[in-house]
């Protein structure tokens, strides 16, 4: 079996990804491919990770986990997916011990001991520190960045450095990243991907998050479009999803605020370019796959 493990980053999802796939889960179902409820695996994995920070699991906890898990049988699944965007850690400590996520790669490990029959895959959204970190402090009860740094400089923050640590620790984890900032163009690959469905597959809800940044005569023109055309290809769809992007956005909805407590604007495009050389690094890493538009 497959287990994907979805985990944020915090401030990339809100649950889009795992309201999509339920809004295709009995076509996921049919090709074998479970999305349960989060009600029934969030907080049972959280208390598995902190009851196996001191020790290995069971036997059969494996098997007693997917039967809690799964709304359909374990023996006619092959692939589940899990999202859990505080699976790392509450927003709040996000940084605790001034690094971005400090428990991460352990838990993973415990969860790869926990699947250990499984081929256990990781995908994350990722985001520029230059809007993550406000959107992060606005998450918590915090009322300062400081203490949501917990000591941290964020000019020193990489995501790569957290992917490394990963892969250090559970070498055989297949990772998949995307940017938050591509998430429009990407929506439907995302899904697809996570799905386990090969990428010419319609799936309910591919061009939603795009619909969010066009005004609604560009997003009837490219439907027209797409109808008139059904052999078009999925990159040829990217592509004109940025020509009518450049010509029908709505301004308001691709003007993402960057507003760090203390930074100017050098300040912010110095962790925008920091962070656009991390993307670079992060394409680099073996076993990590970069999606990009």
């Amino acid at each position: 079996m497959q287990v994907i493990l979805h985990c944020g980053v915090h401030c990339t999802d809100d649950d889009r990804l795992l309201k999509g796939l339920l809004r295709n889960a009995d076509m996921l179902r049919a090709e074998g491919t479970a999305v349960p409820g989060p009600s029934r695996y969030r907080t049972l994995l959280s208390e598995i990770v902190n009851a196996l920070d001191t020790g290995t699991p069971a036997p059969a906890a494996r098997d007693v986990v997917l039967d809690e898990i799964l709304d359909m049988p374990a023996e006619s699944t092959d692939r589940v997916v899990l999202c859990h965007p505080d699976l790392f850690s509450v927003r709040r400590i996000a940084l605790a011990g001034g690094r971005l996520y400090r428990k991460a790669e352990s838990r993973l490990a415990m969860l790869r001991d926990l699947f250990a029959e499984d081929q256990v895959e990781l995908v994350l959204g990722l985001r520029d520190m230059g809007s993550f970190l406000p959107a992060l402090l606005a998450a918590t009860p915090h009322e300062h960045l400081d203490e949501v740094l917990h000591g941290a400089d964020p000019t020193a923050l990489r995501w790569s450095d957290l992917i490394v640590r990963i892969r250090a620790a559970v070498p055989g984890m297949p990772i998949t990243v995307w940017c938050n900032e591509d998430t429009p163009l990407l929506w439907g690959q995302i899904l697809r991907e996570v799905a386990g469905l090969p990428p010419d597959r319609k799936i309910t809800g591919a061009f939603d998050l795009f619909g969010e940044i066009v005004r609604d005569e560009g997003m009837r023109r490219f439907r027209a479009f797409l109808k008139d055309n059904p052999g078009v290809s999925e990159d040829q769809k990217r592509r004109l999803m940025a020509a009518f992007l450049d010509k029908y956005a709505i301004e308001d909805a691709l003007e993402e605020e960057l507003d760090l407590p203390g930074w100017d604007a050098t300040g912010l495009e110095a962790l925008s370019a920091a962070y656009d050389a991390d993307l670079d690094r992060i394409a680099e890493i073996p076993g990590v796959r970069v999606l990009v538009p």
